[in-house]
């Protein structure tokens, strides 16, 4: 695929993917009557092979993997995961007890790392192309587990990673009067990831968007992201549903609007007026 020089390209993901029917059902909406170009899978979710499925029938949409290293499922039986997960079985869901156990904990690290490879193993044995690879909760800027997952994912073809840092100013542009916060309070780990990413030779966004409004990416705020997209290439990230009430689903997302942005013809007007290339990772990476 022949990539047209422009001075903006844009990757428009959705994460979770594989989280829900729900989740499914949206980015495939999204992506036949949208802007949607990649998602983001996880691979030992309850939808997982619904997803693959969709993904199987949708080959210009782009799929990466989703790790999932804290309040979710792994795809390890617990029992080989005895630092990690809760009684139920689910990873932990205390991320910041986690990051201090990893560094203090061999054991910890070890089981982790066994994790991260399961999850790069059965993203494998979807037959899927990895187009690029981030993390639930954007755990990945963990200076302990970027070591990992670099390492780790060299061996699985891993070309391109999530960067999660936002430029404010953008969002301010794209909504008059607003005042986020700084999406990350761990925005000098992202930086670290950054320049390790890019010494291993890896594509990272130069930007990504989706981190201070996440779960409230309305039409009206993507519509004007779209209309003040940066040069260089962006990832513009969602998390779009057809509706709500599914295991996993994150408290107050506004889910059926973050599908409505995608596929709203505002939203599909302002990517064409931009001028912005779009795509998945692979494609730019080439």
């Amino acid at each position: 695929m022949s990539i047209p020089v422009s001075r903006q390209r844009l990757v428009v993901t959705s994460d979770d993917f594989g989280l829900s029917s729900q989740v499914n059902a949206a980015v495939e909406r999204a992506h036949r009557d949208g802007i949607l170009t990649a998602a983001s899978l996880m691979v030992s979710a309850p939808g997982a092979a619904d997803a693959v499925a969709r993904a199987r029938a949708m080959p210009s949409l782009r799929v990466g993997l989703h790790l999932v290293m804290v309040e979710a499922w792994p795809t390890l039986h617990a029992s080989a995961l005895p630092d990690l997960v809760d009684r139920d079985g689910l990873i932990r869901a205390d991320q910041g007890r986690l990051g201090l156990d990893l560094a203090l904990k061999r054991s910890t690290r070890r089981q982790l790392a066994a994790e991260i490879r399961a999850q790069f193993e059965a993203f494998r044995a979807t037959g899927l192309p990895l187009d690029h690879v981030n993390a639930h909760k954007h755990f990945h800027v963990h200076p302990i587990i970027v070591g990992m997952v670099l390492s780790i994912g060299r061996d699985y073809g891993m070309r391109a990673i999530r960067v999660p840092l936002e430029p404010r100013g953008t969002l301010r542009r794209a909504e008059p009067g607003a005042y986020p916060r700084l999406a990350l309070d761990t925005a000098p780990w992202a930086a670290l990831l950054r320049a390790r990413a890019r010494r291993a030779g890896l594509l990272t966004p130069d930007r990504v968007l989706g981190l201070a409004w996440s779960g409230a990416m309305t039409p009206a705020r993507v519509e004007g992201l779209l209309r003040h997209l940066p040069d260089g290439l962006t990832e513009l990230y969602l998390h779009p549903a057809t509706a709500g009430g599914f295991p996993g689903e994150a408290p107050g997302y506004a889910y059926a609007e973050e599908l409505a942005a995608l596929v709203s013809p505002a939203s599909r007007a302002a990517l064409a007026a931009s001028g912005a290339v779009t795509g998945g990772f692979s494609d730019f990476a080439r």
